[in-house]
């Protein structure tokens, strides 16, 4: 699978996500502290497609911390960037959505505003590493307007072999 993307995106830019994954999330313990410790723990995902390609769908299953996480990516077809759309049964909140494109070099950065223990944050997600069967997603805020970034989760995909 060739990770070389056109700098447009397109409605087919998540194909590589579909179906069941292994993940390997390593998080820290506090997202805005540099020193802060990092955990790891497993989970299962699954993604599925919607409206052709230009949606869809995954529910991250996190059995060992009692949680499930859901994201909702849309295609806009006019200003042509995508929307990651984050929710976790723990809040049962949508979060702000990041907002952007896979480049040629096949990574995805998707930008956006929110805030964290009651601090503006600028949330920043990369896709990168995307084969046919792996792939990573990373988290960092910046508090500084893009000036410094804190990486504070990243999960590794492993996608699931039939048993």
């Amino acid at each position: 699978m060739s990770t070389a993307r056109d700098t447009a995106a397109a409605p087919r830019d998540f194909d590589f996500l579909h179906g069941d994954w292994d993940v390997l999330n390593t998080r820290r313990t506090d997202f805005l502290d540099p020193d802060s410790d990092w955990i790891r723990f497993p989970a299962t995902s699954r993604c599925w497609n919607l409206f052709g390609g230009a949606a869809n769908l995954d529910e991250l299953d996190v059995p060992v911390q009692g949680w499930k996480g859901l994201t909702l990516r849309l295609f806009d077809v006019q200003s042509g960037l995508w929307s990651l759309n984050w929710s976790s049964s723990r809040s049962g909140r949508l979060f702000p959505p990041v907002l952007g494109r896979f480049g040629p070099d096949g990574r995805g950065v998707f930008l956006g505003d929110d805030t964290h223990d009651g601090k503006e944050v600028r949330v920043r997600y990369v896709w990168s590493g995307i084969s046919a069967t792996t792939a990573r997603w990373e988290q960092a805020f910046s508090l500084d307007g893009e000036r410094t970034w804190l990486s504070n989760w990243a999960m590794d995909f492993t996608r699931r072999t039939a048993d």
